[in-house]
């Protein structure tokens, strides 16, 4: 054990310590090493009450000993070797077990079969695993992860390429080989079919085939869930999803009177970085096996949420996600969000978040399992209550971009806003198209710089506006846009 006997008694039950009295109730005692064994390992000592820590002695030590290595024995299934030890703790005699990750996960009571008698740790309890968590298991004991299987009963043409290429463009150029190396395709019976992965990433029936593969945003009065004032629902790719939240993260983000004067000097209420980053580590770490279980993004008043379906993987602690330990559970979606520059470095996602906290003055984001999902909270500076009536029409009339100075005329040539309205004068078009206008390679620079700013603006609208990341959204002038007095901006180009 990593730690002294003593300094693990005065630590709270958690996912990786339980506490019991003496073994007259065995089965609750194997329930909680076959859910250590699937889980992340842990320590049960018993000779201690669970409730006060006062240490109670073994009796016949030597004889418990036996009786607790035969009830192991007898009970659980595929066979678990624990370290089981006899120790002295203030004078008193205790039993400590100690259990491992197993890599013959699922692990089960026999009693109940391999169906219904796995339990993995949530917190300090044991939770029953369902059939779906129990595939997970098998699946990450033997190395394969639920996104890189293979869907023989589909094939290439079922993949949405010309979203996916969009996406790569200037990065890779998506022919079979590169599809084969992203492992986006993968051979099947002497056919190239779809992997699970990218089914999730760039599938023209998603929805079909993975039905709770979808993003559910909810802008919430308060500090609960008991009145909603706005939600959404995100059904796009993968990629292209992290834009739509944040779209309607923002949307939400302002507070105060005056929105201009945060528009133009680009400062927001919440902390988009953070917020990007913990939404990204969502979509990439999400168990997409699971049932009915979206990725769900809760803004409150004083705090926003984020929640992906899936524990930890089997070994995975919450410290060890705090220390920047990394397991990739979807590989074949990591490696699309790195290759797309959506991931910098594995495993500093967490400790970085909890820098830039630090550096904004931030109560320290908080994750927890929940359930069977993992919730990450990100607390705000300051509460941001819902807008009352008419604030959103009052403040959004400043058409400045968001780097203009209040003294800069509004139809100086190098005004982000002003490029985008030149570029719309003769027409719809996507944003590919603008960025091609403007010679704009980099997505985020055009992103946050250009397309939010004129949307928030409302100088500018969506073709598509229920459907924000659609692969046939297009942007067009409003009737604010078209009279916006853009001829002045002409002259100077």
């Amino acid at each position: 054990m990593n730690l002294p006997p003593s300094q693990l008694i005065a630590m709270p039950e958690g996912k990786t310590l339980e506490f019991k009295r003496d073994i007259s109730s065995p089965k609750n005692i194997i329930k909680t090493l076959v859910a250590f064994a699937n889980t992340a390992g842990g320590s049960l000592f018993i000779g201690v009450e669970d409730g006060t820590k006062e240490i109670t002695d073994v009796s016949n030590p030597l004889d418990e000993e036996e009786r607790l290595c035969s009830l192991i024995a007898d009970n659980i299934s595929p066979r678990l070797v624990p370290n089981v030890e006899l120790m002295t703790v203030e004078g008193k005699t205790l039993l400590g077990v100690e259990v491992y990750p197993s890599g013959s996960r699922p692990h089960w009571v026999k009693k109940e079969g391999h169906i219904d008698g796995v339990y993995v740790r949530l917190g300090s309890t044991n939770r029953k695993a369902d059939r779906e968590l129990i595939a997970e298991l098998q699946r990450s004991a033997s190395g394969v992860s639920f996104d890189e299987m293979s869907m023989p009963d589909l094939s290439a043409s079922d993949l949405d390429l010309e979203v996916a290429k969009k996406h790569f463009k200037g990065v890779r150029e998506l022919n079979e080989e590169e599809l084969i190396t992203l492992k986006l395709l993968a051979q099947e019976q002497g056919k190239l079919v779809p992997t699970t992965g990218s089914m999730l990433l760039f599938g023209m029936n998603r929805d079909f085939h993975f039905p709770d593969a979808w993003i559910q945003c909810g802008r919430f009065k308060g500090k609960d869930k008991a009145y909603i004032f706005d939600h959404t629902e995100i059904h796009e790719d993968l990629p292209g999803s992290v834009e739509s939240v944040m779209l309607f993260l923002k949307k939400h983000a302002f507070k105060g009177a005056d929105f201009s004067e945060i528009r133009r000097k680009d400062v927001w209420s919440i902390p988009l970085t953070i917020l990007r980053e913990a939404l990204i580590n969502a979509i990439v770490h999400a168990d997409y096996s699971q049932k009915g279980a979206p990725i769900r993004v809760s803004f409150f008043d004083d705090r926003i949420e984020i929640e992906n379906p899936g524990i930890l993987l089997p070994g995975m602690t919450i410290e060890d996600v705090k220390q920047g330990v990394s397991r990739i559970r979807n590989r074949v979606i990591a490696r699309v969000f790195r290759e797309l520059d959506l991931i910098e470095q594995w495993g500093s996602g967490f400790r970085r978040i909890l820098k830039d906290a630090e550096k904004l003055g931030l109560p320290q984001p908080e994750i927890i399992e929940i359930g069977m999902r993992v919730r990450f909270t990100v607390y705000l500076a300051k509460s941001i209550a819902v807008p009352t009536k008419g604030y959103l029409e009052t403040n959004k009339t400043d058409t400045r971009s968001p780097t203009q100075s209040p003294t800069q005329s509004p139809t100086q040539s190098d005004n982000p806003i002003l490029k985008v309205l030149l570029s719309l004068k003769d027409g719809e078009k996507s944003s590919s198209e603008l960025r091609d206008i403007m010679n704009i390679k980099h997505r985020p620079t055009f992103r946050d710089n250009y397309l939010h700013p004129a949307l928030d603006a409302e100088l500018i609208e969506m073709t598509i506006p229920e459907k924000p990341s659609s692969r046939l959204q297009k942007y067009r002038l409003t009737a604010k846009g078209k009279n916006f007095p853009t001829e002045e901006a002409t002259k100077h180009e």
